[in-house]
């Protein structure tokens, strides 16, 4: 028998609804669910409470147990909430209650299931293989580590697609050992990547690696050289703010810049290492190429193969290349 109750939360709300899916079918196990299973949503009306209260207290018929199923229970309102709380507090032994809650685990529902199912994914590069390796893994979908790093190298950022290609491998090549040829035409376009993936190889003085990521933002279409360009100005405006500030921890520099104690102490640590003439420099070029991207300079239209831009990508490669030479250069003296 599954837990009373069982909450699904994380921030994405496709991969909150996917995984809803799973546990769903979990949940219900070989019960029919035309007659076990009950499937509410916020917006299925006003009423629509009332109906999960009476379904909550409504026994099974012709069947073991029934699973009844909150879909962005995030949006019920602490009234509205309350009935579910005292359910859950003494829960009824043949029904199983599945919230799906998009938002932070600190939601009261989340803290009052039996059972959570966090779906956020780390920020770090070696999350996203883990969740990629894991959720094919749910599937049965079988390949080798080096294949499972390619696929989070292609989906970055945008790991909420995973769940759907899971399914898809699964249903056309069952557990079947797979290599990357075999999944590649299910893989679709490359996913943005965290702006911090950037900000990190520049202040690593690492060009290379500061090339391919912006060249792999520009590639994914979720942003363009604009945007890329305004995080950039974020980033060293901070440094900017900072440098010659007199912020001596990450939470004096945190305090100064309104932000978390982490990324302040990483600003603070690259405005020490830059010195003012860096740091300006590093401002004149951001300011060079926001006017460049705004019609200063021509490098071309658009290439016919790709669809790149090749003015954007051109001034972008040569900004983010300038800006981890500098940092290098500040390493090494």
């Amino acid at each position: 028998m599954t837990s009373s109750s069982i909450c699904v939360v994380g921030s994405d709300p496709t991969m909150v609804a996917d995984t809803l899916h799973n546990v769903i079918a979990t949940a219900l196990g070989d019960v029919d669910p035309s007659f076990a299973l009950e499937d509410f949503s916020l917006t299925d009306g006003d009423d629509v409470v009332a109906r999960v209260v009476a379904a909550l207290n409504t026994p099974p018929f012709l069947v073991e147990r029934r699973v009844i199923v909150v879909r962005d229970a995030q949006q019920l309102s602490v009234e509205d909430a309350a009935p579910l709380l005292a359910w859950m507090s003494a829960p009824t032994s043949s029904i199983v209650l599945v919230l799906g809650v998009v938002g932070a685990k600190s939601h009261r529902l989340v803290k009052a299931a039996h059972d959570v199912v966090e779906v956020n994914v780390g920020s770090r590069a070696s999350d996203r293989v883990a969740f990629v390796r894991d959720k094919l893994a749910e599937y049965r979908v079988t390949m080798d580590a080096a294949t499972s790093q390619k696929v989070a190298d292609q989906v970055g950022d945008d790991v909420s697609r995973v769940d759907a290609l899971a399914r898809t491998l699964a249903s056309i090549f069952g557990s079947a050992p797979l290599s990357f040829k075999h999944l590649e035409p299910y893989l679709g376009d490359a996913g943005d990547v965290p702006v911090w993936d950037l900000t990190d190889a520049i202040d690593a003085g690492d060009v290379t690696k500061a090339i391919t990521v912006a060249r792999r933002m520009l590639d994914s279409r979720a942003r363009a050289g604009l945007q890329i360009i305004a995080m950039l100005q974020r980033h060293f405006l901070n440094i900017a703010r900072l440098e010659g500030s007199g912020a001596n921890s990450k939470e004096e520099a945190a305090t100064l810049l309104g932000i978390n104690a982490f990324p302040a102490g990483k600003a603070l640590a690259t405005a020490r290492r830059l010195g003012a003439a860096r740091v300006a420099t590093a401002v004149h070029w951001l300011s060079e190429a926001d006017l460049a991207l705004k019609g200063g300079v021509s490098y071309g239209g658009r290439d016919l193969v790709n669809d790149q831009d090749v003015t954007e990508l051109t001034v972008l490669e040569v900004l983010v290349a300038r800006l981890a030479r500098l940092n290098y250069a500040a390493r090494r003296s």
